[in-house]
């Protein structure tokens, strides 16, 4: 990677260019934001370099967000990203981001350029999105099981500008654990209530049952033609070292 003043050249991949920041015009986002055990939530998270956040103790926090891409600078693609919110162990105490220990997506690029270019762990999975006017639909199958399926209420958009809120994704590339700053619109509130969730079959499934949902979610939003700015990956110190 070079830096040409605020621009960073991270280089070619498949014929495209890949510099930083990198924009996202449109993408549209539900969240659901789930109390979950944090010794099972501890279970799915990978390696050593990243600890669990407990809310309160004994709990954690699972996020699932699911990403309807309209105009991604890696094509437009669909994604489900299962992330806990964590921190650098060792780290202070208010540190807080999120690891995304599974991250499907429908488009081969971007799950290559997410592997290569951010260690994310992205996969080329089935993803479907239908909207009615009342709600949206996610439905996740993997290996041509169904693993899930999400929907969420669609909300009014705000008269106002959204509200954009930068935040860490944490992930291990070539083995080093790194960090990606990520800035994202924020959508809309909805009833935690009216959020509804269905687990299918296969690890994806079972690793949520493990962390006992379905369940209400604490928190929920949806968001129409929302934007967001990613920035490079950067390497956290190595915790063996």
């Amino acid at each position: 990677m070079t830096n040409d003043g605020d621009t960073f050249l991270w280089g070619e991949l498949e014929g495209r260019t890949i510099t930083f920041p990198m924009s996202v015009p449109e993408v549209h986002v539900a969240t659901a934001l789930f109390a979950v055990p944090a010794e099972a939530a501890a279970r799915l998270l990978p390696g050593a370099a990243f600890e669990v956040v407990e809310a309160e103790p004994g709990v954690a926090h699972l996020v699932i967000a699911a990403c309807d891409y309209v105009d991604n600078p890696w094509g437009d693609y669909d994604e489900v990203n299962l992330g806990l919110m964590a921190r650098p162990r060792g780290a202070e105490v208010g540190t807080v981001g999120t690891f995304v220990w599974r991250m499907p997506v429908n488009q081969a690029f971007t799950c290559l350029a997410g592997n290569v270019v951010m260690g994310f762990p992205k996969t080329v999975e089935d993803i479907e999105v239908t909207a009615t006017d009342d709600d949206v639909t996610f439905r996740l199958g993997c290996d041509r099981i169904h693993a899930l399926t999400l929907t969420v209420p669609r909300s009014t958009a705000p008269d106002e500008p959204p509200t954009r809120l930068a935040a860490e994704s944490y992930s291990y590339l070539g083995g080093v654990p790194h960090t990606t700053t990520l800035e994202m619109d924020l959508g809309t509130p909805v009833d935690p209530s009216a959020v509804r969730l269905e687990l299918g079959g296969g690890p994806v499934a079972d690793e949520l049952a493990s962390l006992g949902l379905p369940a209400t979610p604490l928190f929920a939003t949806w968001g129409e033609s929302l934007g967001a700015v990613s920035h490079p990956a950067r390497p956290l110190a190595d915790p063996a070292a």
